[in-house]
């Protein structure tokens, strides 16, 4: 019933911009906090940055000041506006929402492929 629908990746040059969105559709009885997570071949998954229902943000160090999470509660919709793109950004880009009153479920997307070519 839940599904996390990702849309934005792509490839792009170093110095150039990409804006990811995610809409989480189904019946959520509450959405506590979304976010982006990325993960690079051979590596664990981390955080990019995540937003809460009051607005809060949190972001990686990596990508402070270039990178942007934004949200629609209406929408159930989350966006990641990622300027200034590294090759090192380079991952798969995953969507998450946590739901619940206690935060106890967990959604994942699927995933989309961001490459930065140098």
């Amino acid at each position: 019933q839940v599904q996390l629908v990702e849309s934005g990746g792509g490839l792009v040059q170093a110095g150039g911009s990409l804006r990811l969105s995610c809409a989480a559709s189904g019946s959520i009885f509450r959405i506590n906090a979304m976010g982006w997570y990325r993960q690079a071949p051979g590596k664990q998954r981390e955080l990019v940055a995540a937003i809460t229902s009051g607005g809060y943000t949190n972001y990686a160090d990596s990508v402070k000041g270039r990178f942007t999470i934004s949200r629609d509660s209406a929408k159930n919709t989350v966006y990641l506006q990622m300027n200034s793109l590294k090759p090192e950004d380079t991952a798969v880009y995953y969507c998450n929402t946590l739901a619940g009153p206690g935060g106890e479920l967990d959604y994942w997307g699927k995933g989309t492929l961001v490459t930065v070519s140098s």
